[in-house]
């Protein structure tokens, strides 16, 4: 059993909101964070991996992460999950959809 410091990158495309709160934006920030941070990060951050996940490679958390937040999140586009400084699973929409 060992741990890591994952670092997850998230990105989103799409066009820009003409009015309420996110006007100018594609996604508020603080939106987008909260809503990784509930839709997956609280699930595994400080928790044990196997429990969640039957086998947790960088690869396999970060498909867990993209089908926990793709349904909430329409704009999702890329998913990197970073294991360690120089190692990472990377996930893109053309990625999923060719493999569904």
């Amino acid at each position: 059993m060992h741990g890591h410091s994952y670092r997850l990158e998230v990105t989103i495309a799409g066009p820009l909101h003409r009015d309420g709160p996110a006007r100018g934006m594609v996604e508020d920030f603080d939106a987008l964070e909260a809503l990784v941070r509930g839709e997956a990060l609280d699930a595994l951050d400080h928790h044990t991996l196997n429990e969640t996940l039957e086998n947790p490679t960088c690869e396999e958390i970060v498909l867990w992460i993209w089908r926990r937040l793709e349904p909430r999140l329409p704009a999702l586009e890329e998913l990197v999950l970073w294991e360690t400084r120089d190692a990472c699973a990377v996930l893109r929409r053309s990625d999923v959809s060719s493999s569904q």
